[in-house]
């Protein structure tokens, strides 16, 4: 193990302070992907700054009509938090089907968000419900935050602060599981809001994306059967050991309309 600092910060404030004068230092908080890439030496930060302990960043309350979750809350809070599952059950649903009871009880949201990693599932429910990111610098919506693998809106020394969910009219998230590692080899999350119908999708491509074909075709008819005939480019999709791109097309598919048929007499 190369030598690194640590140091532990007492206000998102601080942090992003010292990430200013820093800039090769990295936010370490639930540490799921961080200390992993840490070990196989594919980062190397001057500092790790842990912001775990910041009940500033902790959270989840229902206000002017959207549910807002702290940065630091952990899936495990999501997942059986009453508030969650009143004003957005898919979610919390999401949340409990994240990793195993480990990841579950250490990993946050806000660091599977600030990640992006392509096969995560809150992007989906991010992405899904139209949410806003809002960072130490500004709100961001989800339809200008993912930007492809591991790639987000964030600049440097940006924070996520809080994650800002509209509470749509019902929706519902399904996804088929990769058998080691609990992520998402295809997953689909369905959401029918005040705008209309949003499609999110994870796990399938290089990144979350919205299949915007699937959107029109509920905006006429919300049933599985809408999704008939529809085509779904897999030419960017991920060819891999685990499955090939035609085999997560349909995966994509097959989820969809398990997330609709979920979708049904669901908030």
């Amino acid at each position: 193990m190369y030598a690194l600092n640590y140091v532990k910060v007492k206000s998102v404030k601080e942090a992003a302070a010292f990430l200013a004068r820093n800039p090769e230092a990295k936010l370490i908080s639930g540490g799921m992907t961080l200390i992993p890439t840490l070990k196989q030496r594919l980062a190397k930060p001057t500092h790790l700054v842990d912001i775990a302990q910041l009940a500033e960043l902790r959270g989840i309350a229902v206000k002017g009509g959207k549910l807002v979750i702290g940065a630091g809350t952990k899936h495990d809070e999501v997942a059986t938090s009453a508030v969650v599952k009143k004003a957005i059950p898919a979610l919390a649903g999401l949340a409990s089907s994240i990793g195993d009871p480990q990841v579950r009880n250490q990993g946050t949201i806000g660091g599977s968000v600030a990640n992006n990693d392509p096969a995560a599932d809150y992007p989906a429910a991010v992405l899904g419900l139209g949410a806003t990111v809002v960072t130490t610098k500004r709100a961001i919506a989800a339809d200008k935050f993912f930007q492809g693998m591991f790639a987000t809106a964030l600049e440097d020394g940006e924070i996520v602060v809080r994650v800002e969910f509209p509470l749509p009219k019902r929706a519902a998230y399904s996804k088929f599981h990769h058998p080691a590692s609990g992520y998402a080899m295809a997953g689909v999350f369905i959401a029918h809001t005040a705008e209309g119908v949003r499609v999110a999708v994870t796990g399938a491509g290089p990144g979350v994306f919205r299949w915007k074909e699937a959107e029109a075709a509920l905006a006429k008819s919300l049933k599985p059967a809408a999704l008939e005939g529809l085509k779904l480019d897999s030419r960017e999709f991920n060819n891999d050991i685990h499955a090939d791109r035609e085999y997560r097309a349909n995966l994509v598919r097959v989820m969809a309309k398990r997330a609709l048929a979920k979708l049904a007499g669901k908030k």
